[in-house]
């Protein structure tokens, strides 16, 4: 009886424990437009970028800016504008962390930069690839460290607005860009398996 009665606290101690466990969640970068929303897996592999995305997204630094350059077959980019004026306002530069196994394919995330030959990334500067071939000349040279999984119609009807001769659209492409933290589980019904590509 004695042993009976000691181990029941101890089996409400352990039910208790797995209840009231939480699921892991994962940081995932979601860039809303009017055109709708993309969702990105951020790399643990470039974690310096993957910091100052979830930092600047954290204080809403991107949402009072637009996509400001759009090349169709190519890429959308936003953040501070695509001139050395635009980069000398970045709040601050990142040194690269390239990997071999991270490509410039269609839909992945990137950080902008100007011609430094330290090939720093300006932490204001973001785009996202649109040629559907992927773009490999870029590679190792222009920082990827995330990838769109949800959103590729988004992507492409940006890609298609109106620009000038600059590239920046007529009408503007304002963003505001979020980190959400999701499980595996709901990921899985947007349709990212965790564990596939990371």
């Amino acid at each position: 009886m004695y042993k009976t009665l000691l181990s029941l606290p101890l089996l409400l101690l352990f039910a208790c424990g797995d209840s009231g466990k939480q699921a892991e969640t994962f940081d995932i970068g979601q860039i809303k437009t009017p055109q709708g929303e993309m969702l990105f897996w951020l790399y643990d592999d470039t974690p310096k970028h993957k910091a100052s995305f979830i930092q600047l997204a954290n204080e809403k630094y991107w949402d009072t800016l637009t996509f400001n350059r759009v090349i169709e077959g190519f890429v959308i980019q936003g953040g501070c504008p695509d001139t050395p004026e635009g980069f000398a306002d970045s709040p601050y530069l990142l040194q690269p962390e390239f990997k071999d196994h991270i490509k410039h394919t269609y839909g992945a995330l990137g950080a902008g930069r100007d011609d430094n030959p330290e090939k720093l990334s300006a932490g204001c500067q973001l785009y996202v690839v649109q040629n559907k071939e992927g773009i490999p000349r870029l590679d190792g040279n222009y920082m990827i460290f995330g990838q769109l999984f949800k959103g590729f119609d988004v992507l492409d009807t940006i890609a298609k607005v109106e620009t000038d001769s600059l590239d920046k659209p007529f009408t503007d492409v304002p963003m505001e860009v979020n980190v959400l933290a999701l499980t595996a589980e709901e990921l899985s019904e947007l349709g990212y398996e965790v564990g596939e590509k990371e």
